[in-house]
């Protein structure tokens, strides 16, 4: 039994999927960040970490320091290091991310212009056709008129000459 269940489920499956969650997982986070430090709010926030970090590292006494002013606020400097050292990737990664959106975005919207382009074309050419079977129908219509016409008047001719006729019969009968 165990045996195939192993035949039904391909090798590895489990593990690519999982490792498909796992990079999806991590892109959703790098966006979140990306997001996240082009806000407003990000910055005011480290402008305001910034103010503190200075202002406890200049303005409380010297034994309650952990950054000298004298050496430049060299701790200060190496965690906006970090944070910009990370930030960028993070950010680059974010805009992988779009850009492969935007690209199967882009795929989406050709082909759906393509399939109104196809579907305007037929339209199109149904109209055509209609317009070409309204045109014969009155071609036909008119046909029908002037040969009704025609039928008129060879009746009409024919009464003439009926009516022509019967008199001359008439007239060799009373000879």
């Amino acid at each position: 039994m165990a045996r195939g269940q192993q035949l039904e489920t391909p090798l590895g499956r489990a593990s690519r999927r999982t490792s498909a969650e796992s990079k999806d997982r991590f892109g959703r986070f790098t966006e979140w960040i990306a997001r996240a430090m082009g806000t407003p709010m990000f910055l005011a926030m480290l402008t305001l970490f910034c103010i503190a970090w200075i202002a406890w590292n200049t303005l409380t006494p010297a034994h309650v320091r952990f950054d000298s002013a004298a050496n430049g606020f060299t701790a200060l400097t190496l965690m906006l290091s970090l944070q910009a050292s990370y930030a960028a990737p993070l950010i680059l990664l974010a805009q992988n991310r779009q850009d492969d959106r935007d690209r199967v975005q882009i795929e989406q919207d050709r082909q759906r212009a393509e399939r109104n382009l196809a579907d305007t074309e037929y339209l199109a050419r149904e109209v055509v056709a209609l317009r070409m079977s309204i045109d014969d129908m009155t071609k036909e219509v008119m046909t029908r008129d002037m040969l009704r016409q025609e039928l008129r008047a060879l009746l009409e001719d024919l009464d003439r000459r009926d009516e022509s006729a019967g008199g001359t019969e008439e007239h060799h009968e009373r000879r």
